[in-house]
């Protein structure tokens, strides 16, 4: 099997441009900790939108809590008023769905906004539940046994990792 290779950089761009399609005036982005997050406060800075972004953890909705417990990752925290929100939640890699599940019902623990719309780096498929991106910057199939995760070097630029699963 050939070793995957995705220009994270490359990808940005392109989730840039769809980002910027799907938002209108008071448009919020939201990122999921933490790949999204960090995908969220760029695209916050690059799109010149006023404030920060938002940002959502997963921790507490996932059906899996027992196993996994609480992670060191970052606190859901809105730099906005949630209730009646036009949000664009961001993330990473969708692979089952399950973390969308988890942040929809999180983001409804602080209001009901008006639409979520989500944008995702990389579109894995192997979806385990009805959940679609409205943008994907790529689609990709790996085997179950691995994971593809964003990293960020120290200078804020973005690469893929590999991994398999232990």
């Amino acid at each position: 099997m050939s070793a995957l290779a995705l220009n994270a950089e490359a990808l940005y761009l392109e989730l840039l441009r769809g980002v910027r399609s799907l938002c209108q005036a008071d448009t919020r982005l939201v990122g999921i900790t933490s790949g999204g997050a960090w995908l969220a406060e760029r695209l916050q800075r690059d799109l010149g939108l006023p404030g920060q972004s938002g940002q959502v953890s997963s921790v507490m909705h996932r059906d899996d809590f027992a196993q996994r417990g609480l992670s060191a990752g970052g606190q859901t925290s809105f730099t906005f008023e949630v209730n009646g929100a036009d949000m664009v939640v961001l993330d990473d890699v969708l692979y089952t769905g399950r973390t969308i599940r988890a942040v929809l019902n999180e983001i409804f623990d602080y209001g009901r906004p008006a639409r979520v719309q989500l944008a995702v780096l990389v579109d894995r498929g192997a979806r385990q539940l009805p959940i679609q991106a409205d943008f994907a910057a790529a689609r990709v199939v790996l085997p179950e046994t691995q994971l593809l995760a964003l990293a960020r070097d120290p200078a804020g630029a973005f690469s893929f990792e590999v991994k398999n699963k232990a």
